[in-house]
């Protein structure tokens, strides 16, 4: 048995400021993927696989139970697969920032959900808004608390814009150009980042009247502007916009940010080789970088291991 492919995602912009209302936007990354599978000789991760599958089935079985009109699946197949050793085996990297729940999440609704919501549909703002819904309570068995976008992005593979909460579609982003200078990239930090204790931290700082005057007067703001410019392709604008999102971020979101990569942060602003911004909740993991010289921005972070995502 093996199932199909879910992939991973990157949220280009809109990490925690989604949580107050800001846009977002969100991609696929096909770079990395996972399916669920069976295997006669199970390796150890394999092992530890299913038997979070086995905590999770019963989590989603009393979700159905608690909640019968948000969504029902066929948990009894579901626990069967599970006792006869299931697992997700992915090659996406956990507490990376690039979904790793997420694509497990679609991959268990796409198997086992009854009544679903297909990709071949015509794709409403109420069909979008109703699956972000249901995959946000999948999810947070993993998270505590999610939004729903990671898993929604993987199951349907398309660039997911966000305008609010309420308010989301499908969207076409500019073509890439494999000979642009210009790119997105993955700086890898090489810790493992953990989501609940940056959310917890952040929810704390919205206690605070000054952070949350920061964040709808700057964070926000050069969010919203940094979505319209990439969406439009005015990628002068973009990089503006970006330097004073990374502004920003290094300011007040300093825990979020591996302190050994504090004055990496700044020289990317100092020198304008790069800028980096925060790729996920942030802790570890990933780091995003925007460059208008892919050459330049390698050659000033050579110690680093930088992954292209996208060009242009």
């Amino acid at each position: 048995m093996k199932g199909p492919l879910f992939y991973s995602k990157i949220l280009l912009f809109g990490e925690y400021g989604i949580i107050r209302d800001s846009k977002g936007l969100s991609i696929p990354y096909n770079f990395y993927n996972g399916a669920l599978k069976r295997d006669e000789n199970p390796s150890a991760e394999a092992i530890a696989s299913n038997a979070s599958l086995n905590r999770f089935a019963n989590y989603l079985d009393t979700l159905q139970t608690e909640q019968p009109l948000l969504v029902s699946f066929a948990i009894d197949e579901l626990k069967n697969d599970v006792a006869t050793g299931m697992f997700f085996d992915s090659s996406i990297p956990q507490g990376y920032g690039v979904g790793s729940s997420g694509a497990l999440v679609a991959a268990i609704y796409d198997k086992y959900a009854q009544n679903k919501i297909t990709v071949l549909e015509n794709l409403t703002r109420e069909k979008l808004l109703e699956l972000k819904n249901i995959f946000s309570q999948m999810e947070s068995f993993f998270h505590g608390k999610s939004s729903g976008l990671d898993p929604l992005n993987s199951y349907l593979s398309i660039p997911i814009l966000i305008n609010s909460k309420d308010n989301i579609e499908a969207t076409g982003i500019p073509n890439q150009s494999f000979d642009g200078k210009g790119a997105v990239f993955l700086l890898d930090s090489g810790i493992v980042g953990e989501t609940a204790p940056m959310v917890n931290i952040f929810m704390e700082n919205l206690k605070d009247k000054g952070f949350r005057t920061m964040l709808k007067n700057q964070f926000v703001k050069y969010t919203d502007l940094c979505v319209e410019n990439f969406l439009g392709g005015d990628m002068k604008s973009l990089f503006l916009n970006t330097k004073k999102l990374s502004k920003v971020v290094l300011s007040n979101f300093k825990p979020m940010i591996p302190e050994q990569f504090h004055a990496i942060w700044q020289n990317g602003i100092d020198t304008n080789d790069y800028y980096l911004k925060l790729c996920g909740s942030g802790g570890g993991g990933y780091i995003l970088g925007f460059t208008e010289d892919l050459e330049r921005a390698k050659l000033s972070l050579k110690d680093y291991k930088l992954e292209v995502v996208y060009q242009f």
